[in-house]
């Protein structure tokens, strides 16, 4: 075999004359019926190999084809001036061929390897293929340095890394668990982990103060872009702190990953309360790059003047101006009155010209022109409704306008903190509250005293990091003593005996010296796709699955053996219609 003494990106201009051997892949093969041009490529870059009529290399160079496996000892030598290409590492040279060996040929590939085109389904069954790709290769090349850079800074504030099962008991609260059968305890089951969360705690309980995991986990839920059945966080968790000491360590580490790895410098990370997010911006993951905040109109005196805008009991009135009102068109925003309307929401809208507001309340709101604030060649939106439906309506709608008209700044970072999440949230198929980050969750002990009557008043010590829009990731202060943890388990329906059942292991490690701890989980494919810039997880991941949770090229799930089925003791309904 041709083993290589080179790889493509090691190759340059101080060897020239010199005899290399190199390994990859044929990208591309040109025949000119004399001379045969082979570019060849690994992962680290590539290089144009010429093969001359008249040696033993070029007769079975002609035998190249795409993603063929080769070994090529050959010259180093400058290229002819009018033939060098600026766009390659190596474009001021090639290799004149002495040897060529055939490593593995190729069939034709079904995908093109060399650009950015295909149907995605069949990219993801030729993923193999598809990871051949420059750009694929670029994306798992830069979330490997961000995860390396991610040990090197924890390490050096004395984190641990410390492993946690991926078999579990299932503790059904939150997203859907993955069971797994038991062969050896028939009837029995594990639970793949939707995060290392008690583990966590327990080491914390354990005494090992700062404790990291680059962890896999797993959630058997409804997927889209941003949302994978299996995915990767970087997982801490600290002893003997509050909430600002994990922010600070936090924001320390991703203002250190976008400056490493990027060479960003992300400034500061600000803070946000959830109410304000939730008031302003209709979410509570706000994309701070561009403007276009929502103003309550509810309270000001000329509210009631509305018409048929005007906010009833319970009720809310809320308003955004739009910039460039000539880009959106009279289609457009009646689409989102029609919207609107099929979420029991009343929405009106008016361009503002010179001293004239033209549109569907364009009569109204030209009575009202030194009320409404709005700047010429801009547009005003309405919408009155329940006040959470206006809030979640219009921040939707800011978002889709922002991207419509252009005005979000590219290759730019807005970071932030949203504090102070509630504690519980209403289950509507449930009828009942639950914990909207986890039960573990520390609530505000004046909230818990307070407001015991009303559970959506409750704040907890909950917190997300948000970017560009992105939900990077979610953390709390911990409950840690059994006392107050069995009190939530109680407010969210937990009997005492189901809490004994499910938990009594925690439960019980409470009573033995449990210190106050806080951590954080950050998702690594959605910080490695807002970093990149792309919009789909499945971009950053090796070998991702569809959106209806299928692996393409392993066609799975699949069905498994009767014999397997009898050994672990299950029998299958028939699910056929």
């Amino acid at each position: 075999m041709l083993k290589r003494n080179y790889r493509l990106h090691e190759l340059n201009e101080s060897l020239i004359d010199k005899t290399v051997i190199i390994n990859g892949w044929v990208d591309r093969v040109r025949n000119l019926g004399g001379i045969i041009f082979v570019w060849v490529r690994d992962r680290y870059g590539i290089v144009q190999v010429l093969f001359e009529p008249e040696t033993p290399a070029y007769e079975i160079a002609k035998k190249l084809s795409g993603e063929y496996v080769i070994g090529v000892e050959g010259v180093v030598r400058e290229r002819p001036k009018d033939a060098k290409n600026i766009d390659l590492a190596s474009g001021n040279i090639e290799i004149l061929a002495k040897k060529v060996e055939i490593l593995a040929e190729s069939k034709t590939p079904p995908i093109y390897t060399n650009r950015d085109e295909g149907s995605e389904d069949v990219r993801l069954k030729y993923r193999y293929l598809d990871l051949r790709r420059r750009t694929l290769q670029s994306n798992l090349i830069f979330r490997h340095k961000l995860v390396q850079k991610t040990r090197e800074y924890l390490d050096s504030l004395d984190f641990l890394e410390i492993e946690t099962p991926y078999l579990m008991k299932s503790t059904p609260e939150g997203a859907r668990n993955f069971i797994v059968p038991s062969r050896i305890k028939r009837g029995t089951f594990y639970a793949l982990p939707q995060s290392p969360q008690i583990f966590k705690q327990l080491l914390m309980i354990a005494g090992f103060d700062r404790y990291y995991q680059i962890a896999r986990c797993f959630r058997d839920e409804d997927l889209r872009a941003d949302r994978q059945p299996e995915f990767t966080q970087i997982d801490l968790e600290m002893s003997f702190v509050d909430q600002e000491d994990v922010q600070k360590t936090v924001g320390n580490l991703v203002k250190h990953l976008f400056k490493s790895v990027l060479g960003k410098d992300i400034g500061d990370v600000p803070s946000m309360q959830y109410q304000t997010a939730m008031e302003l911006y209709g979410s509570d993951k706000p994309d701070l790059r561009f403007e276009m905040k929502m103003e309550n109109l509810t309270s000001k005196p000329f509210a009631s003047k509305l018409d048929f805008l005007s906010p009833r009991d319970g009720e809310e009135t809320k308003m955004i101006v739009v910039p460039k009102n000539d880009v959106l068109s009279r289609k457009d925003l009646d689409a989102y009155s029609e919207s609107a309307k099929s979420s029991n929401l009343r929405l009106g809208w008016a361009k503002f010209h010179g001293t004239n507001f033209t549109g569907s309340v364009g009569k109204l709101l030209s009575t009202l022109t030194s009320d409404v604030k709005v700047g010429d060649d801009e547009t005003v939106i309405l919408c009155a409704g329940k006040k959470h439906e206006v809030s979640t309506f219009l921040g939707r709608v800011r978002v889709e306008i922002a991207n419509k008209i252009e005005i979000i700044p590219q290759n730019t970072f807005k970071v932030l903190w949203i504090n102070d999440f509630p504690m519980f949230e209403w289950n509507e198929e449930d009828k009942r509250f639950q914990a909207q980050h986890h039960p573990f969750t520390m609530p505000y002990l004046e909230d818990l005293e307070s407001k015991p009557d009303d559970l959506s008043k409750i704040r907890a010590h909950s917190y997300d990091l948000v970017i560009n829009g992105w939900e990077m990731g979610s953390g709390s202060v911990r409950i840690h003593t059994r006392e107050l943890q069995e009190r939530v388990f109680k407010l969210i329906g937990i009997t005492e005996e189901e809490a004994k059942k499910r938990f009594g292991f925690f439960l019980e490690a409470f009573e033995y010296g449990a210190p106050p701890h806080a951590g954080f989980a950050i998702g690594v494919d959605r910080l490695v796709s807002v970093m990149i810039g792309v919009t789909s997880l499945r971009d950053v991941i090796a070998f991702p699955k569809t959106a209806s949770g299928t692996d393409l090229m392993m066609d799975t799930p699949s069905e498994v053996s009767e014999d397997q089925l009898k050994e672990l003791g299950i029998k299958l309904e028939d699910h056929r219609s």
